[in-house]
This record gives structure tokens, sequence and C-alpha cells, in this order.
């Protein structure tokens, strides 16, 4: 199964449009939505082309491929111009015996973590900081953020394919942090 993961949108339509873009040409079947879709945040300045409800419109043309959970910077009103639900704090996609626990990164983090298995992965957004890494037996990936980057990083996505998971550039999609989660 090919995934793609994106993060702290943050209502920038060019980010949106840019994510779309790699979604479309990966072949992946779902877009994986770990939080912070149409608001920028008080913490935050106002992204390039902040937009939040053009984004949220261009979300709807792929809502049946969406699986989202909710942000820190999301809310209910968000949830009245989207398509697809964004309210769970959580959700979990299942691989066979593996399990993908998403969250945005606000309440459970690699600090406060639900329970979890060895081999499962703790996917998060919320740090804008790209992530791929295994701490005993728990893979962490975060595919960082595709409005506002941190860090020093590149604006970035995930993927997921052929047991492999990377963040990617949005730019030119060249792979900047990479790790095998088969079993």
């Amino acid at each position: 199964m090919k995934i793609v993961f994106a993060s702290d949108i943050h209502g920038s339509l060019p980010a949106t449009e840019a994510i779309l873009t790699r979604f479309s040409e990966s072949g992946a079947r779902w877009l994986v939505l770990v939080g912070d879709l149409l608001y920028h945040g008080p913490r935050n300045a106002l992204p390039d082309g902040y937009d939040p409800a053009a984004v949220a419109r261009r979300l709807n043309t792929v809502a049946g491929s969406i699986i989202a959970v909710r942000g820190n910077c999301d809310s209910e009103v968000d949830q009245m111009l989207l398509d697809f639900p964004i309210t769970a704090p959580w959700q979990q996609i299942l691989q066979g015996e593996q399990r993908l626990f998403l969250t945005h990164g606000h309440l459970y983090n690699p600090d406060n973590l639900p329970p979890l298995e060895q081999g499962d992965a703790f996917i998060s957004g919320h740090t804008h900081i790209p992530v791929a890494e295994k701490r005993e037996g728990i893979v962490f990936f975060n595919p960082g953020s595709v409005s506002m980057p941190k860090g020093g990083f590149a604006a970035s996505y995930g993927m997921l394919d052929e047991g492999v998971l990377s963040v990617r550039t949005l730019k030119d999609d060249t792979v900047i942090a990479q790790i095998c989660i088969s079993p």
C-alpha cells in the first residue's frame, strides 16, 4: 500500500496545490493529513498564499482519499468547510500485524506515547521538523511541514511505499530521511 503524508498546511494554498500534485503523481491510494490544515495559529506568521477557504475547496476534491486527524490549530468551524472528518485526535491504519498510529503531536507525542507495541509506527506532525527513526522498536515519523518548515529544513511531506517511510522535499522530491518499517 502506498500512502502520502502531509502535515501543517496552515491555510497555504500554494502548499496545498504542491502536495495535491505530489499525491496525484505518486499513485498513492491515501493522503493522510496529520493536522493543522486551515488555520495558521496565533504564534505563526501568515504562510505564503494564505487562503483557508480555497485550501478547503481543493482538499475536498480528493475527500474520498483523505484520512485526517485534528491538529492544535484545527477547530469544529474548520470541519464545517471540509467534506472529510478532521475532529478525531488520532487514527490508526493496520497493515497486517503492524499498526500506524496517526496523531498531530500536541496530545500524544514521543514524550507521551499511547500504548504501542514493537514494530508499530508513531506518525505525527506539529513540530514542523522531519523525523524518520526507530527507538526501542517503535518507528517515529514526522513528514515535516508543507508550508512552514522549521529547523532549516525545506518544505516536506512523507511517503510510505513498499515498507519504506521517507520524508521528501516538496519542491523537488529529494529524499531527506527514510526508514524501513517492514517487519
